[in-house]
């Protein structure tokens, strides 16, 4: 026996003499998927701004370069741009300086510095290298230095010729 259905033409969920269509999948609405909808959001939780966030297709992961790229860090160095580097010093150069001044005191350095500054000069004509400054300033100073040291060689050597000159005079009486 089987009951007749009820009136205004609805039907009765808990009957089930003849199973109408499936029930309706919760997931799909009009056809499409609906997203998945958030649970309940903690308040107090940490946020992290990166959750779920990827590189795009196209760039490298963090931390590699793409093959024939420098690796990150540093900025690439371009030629022509900046300062350039002051060539390396002539090391003779500086030492003819050295012992040009030392020359001040010590008057006997004045012409071994003069003679370095020369052979420091046609080595940095030679090699490209800098300190033709100070090569030119120990030639100038030790030369002047040197003549001075002429000068007073010379003066001593007329004051000890004067000397005995004098003193051969007066030993005669």
């Amino acid at each position: 026996m089987t009951n007749p259905p009820p009136p205004g033409n609805w039907t009765d969920p808990t009957w089930s003499a003849q199973p109408s269509s499936p029930a309706p999948d919760p997931t799909v609405v009009a056809g499409q998927p609906v997203p998945p909808q958030p649970g309940p959001v903690d308040p107090y939780a940490p946020v992290d701004p990166y959750a779920g966030a990827q590189a795009p297709a196209t760039q490298p992961m963090p931390g590699y370069a793409p093959a024939g790229y420098p690796p990150p860090g540093y900025p690439p160095q371009y030629p022509g741009y900046g300062y350039p580097q002051p060539p390396k010093t002539n090391g003779m150069a500086v030492a003819a300086f050295v012992l040009a001044l030392i020359g001040f005191t010590s008057c006997i350095t004045a012409p071994v510095g003069a003679i370095l500054g020369h052979v420091a000069q046609k080595q940095i004509r030679l090699s490209g290298e800098g300190g033709a400054g100070m090569a030119k300033a120990a030639i100038i100073i030790g030369w002047i230095l040197t003549g001075f040291l002429v000068l007073v060689i010379l003066f001593y050597v007329g004051a000890i010729i004067y000397a005995i000159a004098t003193s051969n005079d007066s030993s005669s009486y």
